[in-house]
């Protein structure tokens, strides 16, 4: 969406170092292209950015002076740049869904998505967002966070003024994915950009990001995989999920386009930045990989429209710390194992509880001060996968389907215990705001 996404403040300055010359007219010379002549070479000593200048005369010579990887950007741009959508979506109710997901955003995560602006006036609000075709008859992803809540949502082509309507299919809303459909579309008009695969991917490969951020329609940035290694909150529930970091410049309006690959293939889609506390990108973005997109594909086409069509993800119903948090004294004293997630509350109605796991004694003193005693169930692994990191957690599970059965090793008071939880769908923040 067209406003700031921020995820923590950074500061720091950039230092450009000198490039180092060299004889250029050596290099036309290699490449073919005429030489510069004496009374030429006289006219332009001065610099050798008057050089490139006399040299880029001619079409031909521009030609061959394109490096190959420019090239390569050139030509999936060029074959991917009629898969681009460009989204607006209207709410008129401003005490309705967006404002909703403004405050819950807001609480869970702590930066912001970019959503409409509030208006006092109860006029109409309105905002931008980018997505892609996934197939020929008008599929378009995109984030949730661009749709969630629009009364209206209109699409726009690559190189055309024209817009469309466009029907909410179904939501993801704790992978902050979509799927839209746009009506009336010409035949052919859809041009699906083909999926890749993000489980082969190794930072340093070329990411192309295409998009409208600040609403400037058909912006594209080039940069690199910065990192394969990163977990950020996504979604409504802010779990923390695998995500691909890039240095290609994302910002507002870029929510929901394509991360292409050298091969045009759809890698990741764009979701969040890094704003170094200046409303823009810091070159630091993430995007959610192109395989969860693979995987809810299916589902998402099968949604029946509009805004309640939501495909829901299970949860334990427990509250927990990890215990990697604790200190080796602390940990002693409890008799915990150095790693895993002590089960800080079990809330009731909920799968952990139907399965009989235990949360922590918490008792309340004379003054009115509460405290909780390390005595919880603490799980140490989930189907046989340890636990070195408690957020793998909440991440296993919200990639189950509701249905399903996971096996949860735990322990409680120094023995070790398999316990099976069969995975529904329960509103986890519900039960937290009627906690007292």
């Amino acid at each position: 969406m067209n406003r700031t996404l921020s995820l923590l403040a950074l500061t720091g300055s950039l230092t450009v170092g000198a490039l180092v010359g060299y004889d250029i007219r050596d290099r036309a010379l290699n490449q073919g292209v005429p030489a510069v002549t004496s009374a030429q070479a006289a006219t332009h000593t001065a610099t050798s950015g008057e050089m490139v200048t006399a040299l880029a005369t001619t079409p031909a010579a521009e030609t061959r002076a394109r490096t190959e990887s420019e090239a390569n950007t050139v030509q999936v741009v060029k074959a991917r740049q009629d898969g681009l959508v460009y989204i607006s979506v209207t709410e008129s109710d401003t005490g309705s869904a967006q404002a909703q997901l403004r405050e819950r955003l807001q609480q869970q995560l702590p930066f912001d998505f970019g959503l409409p602006d509030e208006d006092e006036g109860g006029q109409a609000q309105t905002g931008t967002g980018s997505g892609f075709f996934v197939t020929s008859s008008g599929d378009i992803i995109t984030n949730n966070h661009v749709v969630e809540g629009a009364s209206e949502i209109t699409v726009r082509l690559h190189g055309s003024t024209k817009t469309y309507p466009a029907k909410v299919v179904a939501r993801a809303p704790d992978f902050d994915l979509a799927l839209i459909r746009a009506e009336g579309l010409p035949q052919g008009a859809a041009k699906a950009i083909p999926l890749g695969d993000s489980e082969g991917l190794d930072v340093g490969l070329k990411a192309i990001a295409m998009g409208a951020p600040f609403g400037l329609d058909f912006s594209v940035s080039e940069g690199i995989i910065s990192s394969l290694e990163r977990t950020v909150r996504v979604g409504t529930k802010g779990v923390e999920q695998s995500v691909i970091q890039t240095d290609a410049a994302i910002n507002p309006g870029n929510s929901g386009g394509p991360l292409l690959n050298s091969a045009g293939q759809v890698i990741g889609v764009n979701t969040q930045i890094l704003t170094g506390g200046i409303g823009q990108s810091a070159g630091v973005g993430f995007a959610i990989p192109v395989n969860t997109v693979k995987k809810l594909l299916p589902q998402l086409q099968a949604g029946k429209g509009g805004q309640d069509a939501v495909i829901q993800t299970p949860s334990l119903g427990i509250q927990f710390a990890p215990v990697a948090a604790l200190t080796d004294e602390q940990r002693e004293q409890a008799k915990l194992p150095e790693q895993g997630a002590l089960v800080a509350q079990v809330y009731p109605g909920s799968p952990a509880a139907a399965a009989g796991l235990r949360g922590s004694t918490v008792t309340t003193g004379a003054n009115g001060q509460r405290t909780a005693a390390n005595d919880g169930d603490v799980i140490v692994a989930v189907d046989g996968q340890p636990l070195t990191d408690a957020g793998d957690l909440p991440r296993t599970v919200i990639n189950k389907q509701i249905g399903d059965t996971v096996t949860l090793t735990v322990q409680r008071a120094g023995k070790t215990r398999e316990v099976k939880v069969k995975l529904a769908a329960f509103d986890l923040a519900a039960a937290q705001n009627q906690q007292p």
